[in-house]
C-alpha cells in the first residue's frame, strides 16, 4: 500500500511540474534590427530573444527568416515568464 501511495504522489508531482501558466504577451511594431548571433529582435525599443523553436511567418502563412523582418511591422507572441519570442508574425501590407 505504501509503494502504491508513493507511486500516485510521484506521479501527481510529475504531472503538476509540465503544467504552465501559458500567457502569452503580443509585442507589436517595427523591427529595428535583428542579431542573428544573440537570436534577438529590436521591436521598436524592446529587445526580444527568439525561442529556439519560433515560428516566424508572413501575413499569409508562409515562412519568412528572421533576418528580412528588419523595416517590416511585425507582432510577437512573447511569453510572460522568460520573455522569449515564441512566434513572429509580419503585419499584412494596405
Amino acid at each position: 500500500m505504501k509503494k502504491l501511495l508513493a507511486l500516485a504522489i510521484t506521479l501527481v508531482v510529475a504531472h503538476a511540474s509540465y503544467a504552465g501558466c501559458g500567457l502569452k504577451v503580443p509585442v507589436s511594431g517595427e523591427v529595428k534590427a535583428y542579431n542573428a548571433e544573440k537570436k534577438q529582435l529590436t521591436v521598436g525599443t524592446q529587445a526580444i530573444t527568439l525561442a529556439a523553436a519560433v515560428k516566424i511567418t508572413d501575413a499569409k502563412g508562409q515562412a519568412v527568416k528572421a533576418a528580412d523582418l528588419v523595416g517590416k511591422k511585425v507582432t510577437v507572441s512573447t511569453d510572460k515568464h522568460n520573455k522569449q519570442g515564441e512566434s513572429v508574425t509580419v503585419a499584412a501590407a494596405k
